[in-house]
C-alpha cells in the first residue's frame, strides 16, 4: 500500500484497539445483544438518508453486514459478556487476520506472498504465547464465542474485498440495515422483554458515550476507512495492519481499567508488531533483463518503434 493508505490504516487499528476498552466501559448495564442493536441503530440513522445506496448487489450488502456487522460484534459482545477481558478479546479477534488470508486465497485466488505468510506466522504464534501467558483464566465459552467472531469478520473482509465498493462509507451504512432489527429479536428471546425495556429506559450517560464512539469512530470512521481500502488493495496488505489493535488495546486496558499485562503477554505483543512489520514489507524491485536490441540500435537509425539498418 502507498504511504496515504498504510497511515489510514495504522489509524483504524488505534480506534479499533480503544474500542475494546468502550465498549466493557459501557456495556455493564445493557445486555450485549441489545447493545450491539443500539450501536448499529446510531450507525444506521440518519445516516442511510445521506450516503447514496453503494454500487454493489443487494446480496453483497447484505452479506457484508451479516457477517462483519451482525456475527462479528454479537458474537464479540456476547463473549466479553462471558468473561473475555478488552485486552485478550482484542487479541483473540486477530484470529481473523488467519482466516482473511486463508479464505481469500481460496475464494478469490490472492495468495499470500512468503513474506506476508511469515509476518502472519510470527503474529499468530504472538497470540499463542499470550494465550498461553493467560494461564488458563478465561472461561471456553469467552474464548469459542470470540473465535467464531473472528472467522465472522474473516468472511465479511472477503465479501467485502470481492465487492469492491469504492465507497467504504456507503457499504458500512447500508450494510447496517440488517444488524438492528433481528439483533433487537434475539435479545428479547435471550434475555426477555422486562429486561430489555428496563435496560432502555435505564440507559446511562455511560453507554451513551460508548454508543456515540462505536457507532461514529469504530463503524463509520473505522470501517469506512477499512471497507474503502479492501476495494483498492489485496486483503493480505490491509488485514496485518489490524494486529496493531490489540497492542493498543492493552496499552489502553492497563491504563485506564488497571489490567497490567505480565510478561507473556508483553513477549506476545511484541511477536504481534514485528508480525505486521514482516507481513507488510515492500518486496524488492525486480530487476528488467537489458534490452537485447539496443546494440542493434546504436548501429541504426531509430525510427518510432522500428530500428531502419543503415545501408
Amino acid at each position: 500500500m502507498n504511504t496515504r493508505d498504510s497511515l489510514l490504516a495504522a489509524l483504524v487499528a488505534t480506534i479499533w484497539g480503544f474500542n475494546f476498552v468502550v465498549i466493557d466501559w459501557g456495556m455493564r448495564d445493557v445486555p450485549p445483544l441489545l447493545f450491539v442493536a443500539i450501536r448499529f441503530t446510531a450507525v444506521l440513522l440518519p445516516a442511510v438518508f445521506l450516503v447514496p445506496r453503494p454500487a454493489a448487489s443487494w446480496r453483497s450488502i447484505a452479506a457484508v453486514g451479516a457477517f462483519m456487522s451482525l456475527g462479528q460484534f454479537a458474537l464479540l459482545y456476547l463473549a466479553m459478556a462471558a468473561g473475555m477481558p478488552p485486552g485478550l478479546a482484542a487479541l483473540v479477534l486477530q484470529a481473523q487476520v488467519v482466516f482473511t488470508i486463508v479464505l481469500a486465497a481460496g475464494v478469490l485466488r490472492e495468495i499470500p506472498t512468503p513474506v506476508q505468510v511469515g509476518g502472519v506466522a510470527l503474529g499468530t504464534a504472538g497470540l499463542v504465547l499470550i494465550g498461553v501467558g493467560r494461564g488458563g483464566h478465561v472461561p471456553f465459552l469467552a474464548l469459542a464465542l470470540c473465535l467464531l467472531a473472528a472467522l465472522s469478520w474473516a468472511v465479511g473482509n472477503v465479501v467485502a474485498r470481492q465487492a469492491r465498493v469504492p465507497g467504504g462509507l456507503s457499504l458500512t451504512v447500508w450494510s447496517a440495515l440488517v444488524v438492528p432489527g433481528p439483533l433487537l429479536v434475539l435479545s428479547i428471546a435471550v434475555d426477555g422483554p422486562d429486561a430489555v425495556v428496563a435496560a432502555v429506559a435505564g440507559f446511562s450517560w455511560q453507554a451513551g458515550v460508548s454508543t456515540l464512539y462505536t457507532a461514529g469512530f469504530a463503524s463509520l470512521v473505522g470501517y469506512g476507512i477499512f471497507n474503502g481500502l479492501l476495494a483498492r488493495w489485496p486483503s493480505s496488505d490491509v488485514v496485518p495492519w489490524v494486529l496493531l489493535a490489540p497492542v493498543v488495546a492493552m496499552a489502553s486496558a492497563w491504563s485506564l481499567l488497571g489490567q497490567r499485562p505480565n510478561a507473556a503477554e508483553l513477549g506476545g505483543g511484541g511477536l504481534l508488531l514485528l508480525g505486521v512489520l514482516v507481513a507488510l514489507r515492500r518486496p524488492a524491485p525486480v530487476a528488467t533483463p537489458a534490452d537485447p536490441g539496443r546494440g542493434r540500435r546504436r548501429a541504426g537509425v531509430v525510427h518510432r518503434d522500428r530500428v531502419v539498418e543503415p545501408r
